[in-house]
């Protein structure tokens, strides 16, 4: 089964659709004031108590210190860490000795078949292949590249089109956000055909 990520939570009514459509993930955009869906790590903190126990919240990160992650990992507001700036192995290594046995992601941009060889060298637990992070648009599924491990696909995805993504590319995941929203805030209904589709293949 292809699990899903219902990403960029921001609100309380957020965490109430997740709580009812019951994705593998829900995931805080943290600390980066770009995205509207932007929020701090207290209210990481207080939306992750209103959020269903069964449902692994995931923290993303965009060049943030290793301190401020590792203590979202460490007090358990987050239990996997998703990195999307220029994180490179050192800084993977320097989050894993701030929080020992914690799960690291790392999200890669992909314009050609050669960033396909970037995600598959990552030391994360976990890659991300996305188009262009936060764009709402997908990358070229007809690039030829090889990703030799699990991976999560995001970018562009839909209720509608995440039976061809599926279909086509074989993700592990699913990381799905503005495709669930209207007017930029989470649609429960989208959600709940979200969640169903990623399940139904």
């Amino acid at each position: 089964m292809t699990r899903i990520k219902i990403c960029g939570l921001y609100r309380p009514e957020d965490i109430g659709c997740v709580n009812e459509a019951r994705p593998d993930y829900a995931g805080f955009i943290i600390n980066f004031p770009p995205s509207h869906r932007s929020v701090t790590p207290d209210w990481a903190r207080e939306l992750r108590s209103r959020l269903d126990p069964g449902i692994p919240p995931v923290g993303v990160f965009v060049d943030s210190p290793v301190e401020t992650v590792a203590a979202l990992l460490n007090d358990g507001t987050i239990a996997a860490a998703q990195l999307h700036g220029h994180e490179d192995g050192e800084y993977i290594a320097a989050l894993r000795r701030a929080a020992p046995g914690r799960t690291v992601w790392q999200a890669f941009r992909i314009r050609s078949a050669a960033d396909f060889d970037a995600a598959n060298a990552s030391d994360a637990d976990l890659v991300l292949l996305d188009n262009g992070y936060g764009t709402g648009q997908p990358f070229d599924w007809s690039l030829e590249g090889t990703v030799t491990r699990p991976f999560i696909l995001a970018g562009g995805l839909t209720p509608e089109n995440i039976p061809e993504a599926i279909r086509k590319l074989h993700p592990y995941g699913l990381d799905i956000s503005s495709g669930v929203e209207t007017d930029k805030k989470k649609d429960l209904n989208k959600i709940l055909a979200a969640v169903a589709a990623a399940r139904k293949e």
